[in-house]
Parts: structure tokens; C-alpha cells; sequence
């Protein structure tokens, strides 16, 4: 056996075996399959006037998405899509965060599939919390708390974001031995700039709800949670009161224009987060996690390639 080969074997045998002790303390501690339940991973609110909240609604994970979780947005977002009433959506996140990205033990799978199996995971993943893009109307996205990898990037895709102060935002998936995905390649550029995205995709690092504002990430902050649902609330119902088929057109237009590549670079992101799957430096990332420490990496594929030889 290749000595890449052998490396990610046992650092996968670890990550394996890390993982598994980390389900059985949740379990234990009677944190797994709690109160959301997978009946309430997304929770839908009439706020009246034709505003409604979306919830993501598993707060003991602090609502890392999952497939399940990802079926239940997609009917939810079904549901919106058939009331005529409908005129401006909310986004916000059950407890103490919005998003905290990807699942753990979802990740863990990836490095059982192969790439080709892996791209076509990823792509109906994006797909099923990128489908708030299909509502007719503005979305705005309540960051009451941490926004992290693929949470953010579900964030990036409404169309406004107003963020707590206390909240820390970032796309981690360099420091997760991954590339981006979820459409954060595609759209970070468009919202805050190309040298703002490359400076956090690259680091991979995480800012504050103020540096976020200053960074182009949201444009609005307040002081807590609470007070973020609250304005994105009030923002909203603005919008709500203005006229349907004024604000509806011009929805379809903007997003017209963000729309342009947004597949090509989905598909892209899929085939890349897939090569990184395979190699040492993912698997070392999770490791990381779970052991709460930083991540060494050495830029191997399964192979022992060098990072920089991974699918186009």
C-alpha cells in the first residue's frame, strides 16, 4: 500500500473511531434525536401581512444541516411557493445559532463514497438549501448567532442579511482540509467583493457581526439575536407593504443576473469538495475537530499526490 494511502487508512481508522465516541456522548447525554425531532428540523411562521419565518430547528447541533434537514427546507420552501399571498420570507435559526454548517457524522460518510458518488451528494445537497433562491419574493436572512461553512453560504444566497453583533460568520472549509461548496465561490464575490472573498475563503477565517457589516457580508447589525430577528422582522414587512409585482420583477431581475454561472460553479465546487473528500488533509481536518486542536496538513490526495494535482 501507497504510504498516502496508508496515512489517510489510519487517519480515517481514528477519525472513525473519534467520531463514533463523540455519538455515544451526545446520545448519553440525551442530546441526539432530543426535542426537534426529525419531524421539526425546519419549522414554518406566519408573521402576518404576508411574512413568513423559516426555522431552522435543531438547536442542540446548532442546526448544522443534514439531508433530512435539507428534504424538510425543500417542502417548506414547496409550501411558499404555492401561496398567493406570499410577499417576504425570514431565515433564522432555532437557539443560540443560526447555522453551524455541515454535520459531522454527514462529513464522516463522504469519506466511505467515491468522487463520482460525492459530486452528485453534493450538488442535490446545495441544491436542496439553495432552493430558497426559487421564492418569488425578497428573503432575508436573521443571523441570530454563529453562521459557519455551508450555514453561511445558505445566508449569502437571500437576497439581505442583518446580523447580531455577537454572531461569528465565516467559511471554514479551508481549515476543514476542503474546498468551498454551497455556492460560496459563486456568490461571496458578488456580495462583498473578490478581494473580500478571497481573503476568507483562503483563510478560511471567522468575523465578528461589525466586521462582517464593514466586509460587505450584511448590511445591517444589532446588538443581540433577539434584536436581529427583529429588525429583519420589521425589514420585511417594509418590503411586504410595498407593491407585489413591483418588488416580485424586481426580485426575478436581480437574481437573474446573480443566477449567471451559479450552475457551472455549483458543479465545480461539487467535483472539488469530491477530490478533497478523498484525501488525507479532510480527514486530518475532522480529526481536528473532534480532538479540539489545529489541524497539521500536508497537501496529500488518497494517493500522496501534492494538493495541487486534485480534479479540475
Amino acid at each position: 500500500m501507497p504510504f498516502g494511502s496508508f496515512r489517510r487508512h489510519m487517519l480515517l481508522t481514528q477519525a472513525v473511531n473519534l467520531a463514533r465516541e463523540s455519538t455515544k456522548r451526545r446520545a448519553a447525554a440525551g442530546s441526539v434525536g432530543a426535542a426537534a425531532g426529525p419531524e421539526k428540523l425546519v419549522s414554518l411562521e406566519c408573521m402576518g401581512g404576508g411574512v413568513k419565518k423559516i426555522v431552522l430547528n435543531n438547536p442542540e447541533k446548532l442546526n448544522a444541516l443534514t439531508v433530512d434537514m435539507g428534504e424538510q427546507f425543500t417542502k417548506v420552501i414547496d409550501e411558499l411557493n404555492g401561496m398567493s399571498d406570499l410577499r417576504a420570507v425570514v431565515l433564522t435559526g432555532e437557539g443560540r445559532a443560526f447555522s453551524a454548517g455541515g454535520d459531522l457524522d454527514w462529513l464522516m460518510e463522504r469519506t466511505k463514497s467515491t468522487p463520482k458518488q460525492n459530486m452528485d451528494i453534493m450538488v442535490q445537497f446545495y441544491n436542496r438549501f439553495l432552493s430558497i433562491r426559487s421564492l418569488p419574493v425578497p428573503t432575508i436572512a436573521a443571523i441570530n448567532g454563529p453562521a459557519i461553512g455551508a450555514g453561511m453560504c445558505v445566508a449569502l444566497a437571500c437576497d439581505v442579511r442583518v446580523a447580531s453583533a455577537k454572531a461569528k460568520l465565516g467559511f471554514t472549509f479551508a481549515t476543514l482540509g476542503i474546498h468551498p461548496g454551497m455556492g460560496a465561490s459563486h456568490f461571496l464575490p458578488i456580495v462583498a467583493g473578490p478581494e473580500t472573498a478571497h481573503r476568507l475563503l483562503f483563510s478560511g477565517g471567522i468575523v465578528g457581526g461589525a466586521d462582517a457589516k464593514e466586509m460587505r457580508l450584511v448590511s445591517q447589525v444589532e446588538e443581540t439575536g433577539e434584536e436581529a430577528l427583529e429588525a429583519a422582522l420589521e425589514l420585511a414587512h417594509s418590503m411586504a407593504n410595498a407593491a407585489p409585482l413591483a418588488v416580485g420583477t424586481c426580485v426575478s431581475t436581480l437574481r437573474a443576473q446573480q443566477n449567471l454561472g451559479l450552475e457551472a460553479a455549483l458543479l465545480r465546487e461539487a467535483s472539488s469538495q469530491a477530490a478533497c473528500y478523498a484525501s488525507s488533509d479532510f480527514i486530518e481536518g475532522l480529526n481536528a475537530i473532534v480532538e479540539k486542536r489545529a489541524p497539521v496538513f500536508v497537501g496529500e490526495s488518497e494517493g500522496g499526490d501534492d494538493s495541487s494535482t486534485l480534479a479540475a
